[in-house]
């Protein structure tokens, strides 16, 4: 087989932008609760992306664009290009590429969710130094897994023993995720939310992302959502949909909270135990039999274009002067 180039290897231009190759310095936590109480403790990792900046005489808005479980791919780059033209910075995040995955659809767990978060949380400190980007307006935009990492980076909880208190993403524009994950307490500080998915969607829960978007909203965070009728996973892709047939899903199962020190919260026992990691609890989905093979991305119709139009829409409000 082939073996699949490097994003960073590919040569990039965007709305007539360069793109740059930068380097992040993150980690791999085993689980939530390593990142939070042990964060210089976690496995280090050098990942990379690309960064794209429109000429400007005044520090960029910036969006941090976190690819899903297939990597990065021509849809990310497209909104990222829209961005770009829309006179924002941009920058492509590869998680894949410095830890040797391609896809991670049939197994979640080659590198833990808490490690996804940490990547956005370790990019937003590395470009809020960036002389061209303006710190207090960098959005993250995850998509699947990458939606997940975005909100997770949100919590302040989680943010704060990574990057301090005084540093936070402006917006988290959490594109179809999956939030099996939730700390109880969601305390999002100054950072704006807005999820988006499909009522078809078969990879998520879209209640799971309700619920999560409604216990921000209770904390006081600044929260909303949109549930598209008629779209599955990946409605923002310009492809017709179709199946994934090696995607492991659990769109039914329960969801695991997690305590103020990242400790997972077995939804069975009710037992917290720091050293539980994702594998612990996806294997008691599959014992459950909540546990399923194949799902469903692309879209119908207009629906990518509806995305853009949602896209554009918040990150203007969120990153406005």
């Amino acid at each position: 087989m082939e073996e699949q180039q490097r994003f960073r290897d590919q040569a990039l231009t965007l709305a007539g932008v360069v793109g740059e190759n930068v380097e992040i310095t993150s980690a791999n936590p085993l689980n939530y609760h390593q990142a939070i109480t042990d964060p210089a403790g976690c496995e280090p990792v050098v990942v990379d992306g690309k960064l794209f900046l429109p000429s400007s005489e005044e520090p960029l808005p910036l969006v941090l664009v976190v690819p899903g479980s297939l990597g990065v791919a021509d849809s990310h780059v497209g909104h990222a290009e829209t961005l770009v033209a829309a006179g924002y910075g941009a920058f492509v995040l590869d998680p894949f590429g410095a830890r040797a995955v391609e896809s991670t659809v049939a197994d979640q767990t080659q590198y833990s969710l808490a490690s996804s978060a940490f990547d956005v949380l370790a990019t937003l400190r590395t470009l809020s130094q960036h002389p061209a980007v303006d710190p207090e307006r960098i959005s993250g935009q995850g998509h699947s897994r990458g939606g997940t990492a975005v909100l997770a980076a949100s919590m302040r909880r989680f943010a704060n023993p990574i990057v301090g208190e005084g540093l936070s993403l402006a917006g988290a524009y959490s594109v179809y995720p999956w939030c099996g994950h939730q700390f109880a307490y969601p305390d999002v500080g100054p950072t704006r939310i807005r999820a988006i998915v499909g009522d078809l969607d078969d990879w998520v829960s879209v209640q799971q992302a309700q619920a999560q978007i409604q216990a921000i909203r209770l904390m006081g965070g600044n929260a909303s959502i949109r549930v598209v009728a008629g779209a599955a996973h990946s409605f923002d892709r310009h492809e017709p949909v179709h199946e994934i047939p090696e995607a492991t899903v659990a769109p039914g199962a329960s969801t695991v909270y997690l305590d103020d020190d990242g400790t997972m919260v077995d939804p069975f026992t009710g037992v917290a135990d720091p050293a539980s990691v994702d594998l612990d609890m996806f294997l008691a989905v599959a014992d459950s039999g909540l546990g399923r093979l194949g799902a469903h991305i692309g879209s119908v119709g207009d629906q990518p274009a509806l995305f853009t139009a949602d896209m554009l829409e918040f990150h203007s409000a969120v990153l406005a002067t």
